[in-house]
């Protein structure tokens, strides 16, 4: 049975207090009567989980961009997934491109997160693509494939781990794969999670990311093996994650 969709938007580091006003609004448009056949998760910055948390909308899930290894201990400025959770957090991503360049975060190291936050009984969105002189170079599935065994976790099933494919090149950059690209990927990735976790591997949710906005959503929503989307800058006003989750409305 084909997963139900996961639309899940990346604040990044973006967002104040009177953000909530953006979330509120993000409410409103789930509850004016043309529901969406997805879950719709927020991951603002953690200075905005428990707030979030405390006052997320019906059908609006609150998560993290990121945690840490460890439960607790002398890491200053980091932040663990137990605190996630006690903040409210459901879902942590973990792997995301910009941390894996900004920070040179390892996939061992993504796993190792992965792992820290299905412990604390939260669901891991495992990150994974290419950048640019990959692409060119003919490496796409190959590198895709290599970060999809080593992020994701052993103990993955399909209602504790998502992966997120999201083409380094085309994220905040206005370019975007064609579906044909992003089904190819998508079938491949799904071919590698059933050869791993047999019939299992079918169930897991694969979002697309990179440059999703309401005008394409449709389209690259509608791709083989695309359970969803992880979205970035688009997310950050409800009007415009809503006409994402039109991708979702019939």
């Amino acid at each position: 049975m084909k997963p139900t969709a996961l639309v899940a938007g990346n604040w990044k580091m973006n967002g104040l207090a009177s953000s909530q006003a953006e979330l509120e609004a993000l409410g409103n448009y789930l509850s004016d009567g043309s529901a969406a056949d997805c879950d719709v998760l927020i991951c603002p910055p953690f200075t905005l989980i428990a707030a979030f948390a405390s006052n997320a909308p019906t059908g609006v899930a609150i998560g993290a961009q990121d945690c840490h290894t460890n439960k607790s201990g002398a890491h200053t400025g980091d932040i663990s997934a137990e605190m996630l959770s006690d903040a409210g957090a459901s879902y942590v991503i973990v792997g995301h491109s910009e941390r894996r360049a900004d920070h040179g975060e390892s996939s061992a190291l993504v796993r190792d997160k992965a792992n820290a936050v299905l412990a604390e009984g939260l669901k891991a969105i495992v990150c994974v693509g290419e950048t640019e002189a990959e692409r060119d170079a003919g490496k796409t599935l190959d590198v895709v494939l290599g970060q999809v065994a080593q992020s994701v976790p052993a103990g993955s099933i399909p209602e504790n781990t998502v992966v997120a494919y999201e083409p380094v090149w085309a994220i905040g950059t206005g370019r975007t794969p064609t579906v044909a690209d992003v089904a190819e990927v998508h079938t491949a990735i799904r071919g590698a999670l059933v050869e791993r976790f047999g019939d299992a591997g079918n169930g897991f949710r694969i979002l697309y990311g990179g440059s999703v906005k309401p005008s394409n959503a449709a389209e690259l929503m509608a791709a083989d093996n695309v359970n969803g989307a992880l979205v970035g800058g688009a997310s950050l006003k409800a009007s415009d994650f809503n006409g994402i989750i039109d991708a979702y409305r019939n």
